[in-house]
């Protein structure tokens, strides 16, 4: 008989309007890594905040290490042993690391904060887990790696036998994904049971020793990772086969729509020059740091551009904020969804409204309630929204339903370009498709793309054409016929050579 340190059975959770859970059983064992997987809306996060003692379940039992447990809060969770580490990292930015590790647990020594005695306890855990950062380091000025790290020390300062990950590798780069999976098979070898919550799939095989998938808040299956097939989970994660991971679109390109001339921003925006098309996907590829979110963002009018030109369709267009940009045509899905993209306690309707006031209202700035309704209720048509009703608040959607709503509020606009930065970033594989296949709907209407992306097979998949960054600067750009990965490797590491991009196609 296998023992679990955790049994949750027949749980069942409703909110307003949803049933996010029914009838869902769960179990981990010790030392094991468990993947949870489902698409977005699955009810995965949901499930795991119940064990982590956020939500309460309408009906079901939880046993923890065999105990019983009736009322489980985040405090009693966390004493029995259960640490979850969200994808929205929950840090102070302006304390320390050790004081971060300590929140609400602060050591005191005669009345006083022993800053001293954290830093040092702080030490050992980051040494145990082989991570070089400083205790005293304020959070704020680390990387969104190193702040991930940061968390999982932080759980487990607290002696944790129960880990959840949720997204953990998300804003990784491919050395620090290696680290953190070196970090789970110790933490996994030391008896820790680890309930890990990912889209990449390609990462349970380093990892992964059972696999239970979700579906439209129920329980579909659970199986030995060595003894299944990616075929076999993808089918059980949709409920049907996706034939293709990367639908391709060819098509002639057309006219020149945007070029980029010259472009200086700060210290990650250096003589950026590229041209895009009607009906083309530009996708721009580089290592983290590279200059490609800062590119377009300069581009949008967020970050403050020091020289270069904007010329769309033939004529130079001043962009000096982002509103500029968006009356002149071009929008920007940004790579924050929550922080840059939505207003998280705004309804749908008011989200998609927001941004298209200019478009909805009458002249004497009144907005038109017919107008506003069809416009909302055809961009949640148009890219299959799953909610109750509009009026539901954005927080209350799954990952891959809000970054749904952020590109329809440009959509309900005539927009020329629309810019993607990490569009498929924490959403699961059946969303990600909707999302490419969005992206080739706008290219039949002769609307450019462009998309930055740190997922090299979905560069090479979607896009037509491809620039390379590398310090702030374009370094090599490929047409899709000519790029492989190897290729791409090359140029985003050429950290001192430009290459004349008008010279490669």
């Amino acid at each position: 008989m296998v023992d679990y340190i955790v049994e949750i059975e027949h749980v069942n959770k409703t909110f307003p309007g949803v049933k996010a859970l029914d009838d869902v059983s769960f179990n981990l064992k010790s030392g094991e890594v468990l993947a949870l997987l489902g698409e977005n809306g699955a009810g995965k996060s949901t499930l795991m905040k119940i064990l982590s003692g956020v939500y309460t379940a309408d009906s079901g039992g939880i046993r923890i290490f065999d105990e019983k447990v009736r009322e489980l809060t985040p405090k009693k969770a966390q004493e029995m042993g259960v640490a979850i580490i969200h994808q929205e990292l929950n840090l102070c930015a302006h304390l320390s690391v050790a004081e971060n590790i300590f929140l609400g647990r602060e050591i005191i020594r005669s009345g006083v904060l022993s800053n001293k005695e954290m830093n040092k306890k702080a030490k050992a855990i980051l040494d145990r887990l082989n991570i070089d950062i400083s205790p005293d380091t304020i959070v704020g000025s680390l990387a969104v790696s190193k702040q991930q790290m940061v968390e999982i020390a932080k759980a487990l300062s607290l002696n944790s036998k129960i880990l959840i990950m949720d997204e953990p590798t998300s804003a990784l780069t491919s050395k620090e994904i290696d680290d953190l999976f070196e970090i789970i098979r110790k933490l996994r070898g030391e008896g820790c049971g680890i309930v890990y919550i990912s889209h990449r799939l390609e990462e349970l095989q380093h990892i992964a020793d059972r696999v239970m998938i979700m579906r439209d808040g129920r329980y579909i299956t659970t199986m030995n990772y060595a003894d299944t097939t990616m075929q076999e989970i993808i089918a059980n994660m949709v409920g049907r086969e996706i034939k293709q991971k990367f639908p391709r679109m060819t098509m002639k390109r057309g006219k020149k729509i945007l070029e980029v001339k010259n472009l200086n921003a700060g210290r990650q925006v250096k003589d950026i020059n590229f041209n895009l098309y009607e009906g083309e996907i530009v996708g721009i590829a580089g290592l983290m740091g590279a200059g490609r979110t800062e590119t377009t963002r300069a581009i949008f009018g967020v970050e403050p551009k020091e020289s270069g030109e904007i010329i769309l369709h033939g004529k130079p267009v001043t962009i000096n904020k982002p509103m500029d940009a968006i009356r002149a045509g071009i929008v920007l899905v940004p790579e924050d969804r929550k922080k840059d993209g939505l207003c998280i306690k705004l309804s749908i309707r008011e989200n998609i409204a927001l941004p298209n006031l200019d478009i909805l209202s009458s002249p004497t700035g009144v907005v038109d309630k017919k107008k506003e309704k069809a416009t909302v209720d055809k961009a949640v048509a148009d890219l299959k929204i799953k909610l109750p009703n509009t009026e539901v608040d954005a927080a209350s959607l799954s990952g891959g339903n809000q970054q749904k709503v952020v590109v329809s509020k440009w959509l309900a606009r005539n927009s020329r370009v629309v810019m993607f930065d990490e569009p498929t970033r924490g959403i699961d594989v059946a969303t990600k498709v909707e999302i490419y296949n969005l992206m080739n709907d706008l290219k039949k209407q002769g609307i450019g793309v462009i998309f930055v992306s740190s997922e090299m097979q979905e560069v090479l998949g979607i896009s037509d054409r491809i620039l390379v960054m590398c310090d702030g600067k374009i370094t090599g750009e490929f047409d899709i016929r000519q790029a492989t990965q190897n290729l791409i490797l090359e140029y985003a590491t050429k950290f001192e050579n430009k290459t004349d991009t008008t010279a490669v196609r």
